[in-house]
């Protein structure tokens, strides 16, 4: 290569960093705004998180501790930042595919746009899970632990800290939010042509292990948790086989329209 190729490439390098410096300083922005909201209406959003546990113990059992000087400012800021990661995704996700989006093709751009969106919408389904179905069973379970105090035996009673609370609730939320993209990984996966309908059916007892251990792993170590985690991704899964066949056959259309042969069934070579 000619130092005049090296110069000629040095342009476009530059604009590109001057571009990924841009979308990189408006999602940071975007971020930074949402998280100085977020505290500001820290105890507003903390108390909206704390809902299933008063819907469950009622509002004249529920009572909530913290045992460190700065433990409650510190649940502040982590909430804060927790916040601002959900309020500020969709400016995050645009700045990426603004920047990406000159280089694809406006195939390519159409097809990337639904996993796009699809990616929250799924984050949200698994939050929303957490936070009306999973946390209200595990607030159940465990307030059905206590113990009242006797003559003979002492009273254990239940008093959530506000730090554990919240790293409770943010590692549910994050475990459902990024098991549940299960359908948009296999869906991409299926695009692309990597899996396919019949490989998922084929292999559908293996991700039911898979379920569970991913289940083991991404939640607290109760079954409550687990089997809640474990029983939506099976769900998921068959949805994905569903998904990826539609993806199967629209991609037999499309290629049958260009070519004019119908590609899902092989020829008779007889005929």
């Amino acid at each position: 290569m000619s130092d005049a190729d090296i110069e000629a490439s040095k342009a476009p390098l530059m604009d590109h960093l001057i571009e990924l410096r841009s979308r990189l300083i408006k999602a940071l922005l975007g971020f930074g705004i949402a998280f100085i909201f977020c505290f500001f209406f820290a105890k507003q959003i903390y108390n909206v998180l704390v809902w299933p546990f008063v819907w469950v113990a009622g509002s004249e059992n529920s009572k909530f501790i913290y045992t460190a000087l700065l433990e409650y400012f510190i649940t502040q800021l982590k909430l804060a930042l927790f916040g601002a990661g959900f309020i500020s995704f969709p400016i995050v996700a645009t700045q990426i595919y603004k920047f990406v989006a000159p280089g694809l093709y406006k195939h390519e751009k159409q097809a990337f746009l639904p996993y796009l969106v699809a990616t929250p919408f799924f984050f949200v389904l698994g939050a929303a899970l957490v936070y009306f179905v999973v946390l209200p069973m595990l607030v159940r379970f465990s307030l059905g632990m206590q113990q009242a105090g006797s003559d003979e035996t002492a009273q254990i009673q239940l008093l959530p800290k506000v730090g554990e609370y919240l790293s409770l609730m943010m590692s549910l939320i994050f475990a459902f939010g990024i098991a549940f993209q299960l359908p948009v990984i296999l869906t991409l996966l299926g695009r692309i042509g990597i899996v396919s309908s019949k490989m998922l059916r084929e292999k559908r007892r293996y991700f039911i292990v898979i379920a569970f251990v991913i289940a083991a792993v991404l939640t607290p170590p109760d079954v409550l948790s687990q089997c809640s985690l474990a029983i939506p991704l099976l769900a998921l899964y068959e949805g994905s086989i569903i998904a990826v066949g539609m993806v199967e056959k629209k991609a037999a259309a499309a290629a049958q329209a260009t070519t004019g042969t119908d590609v899902s069934t092989p020829a008779n070579p007889a005929e």
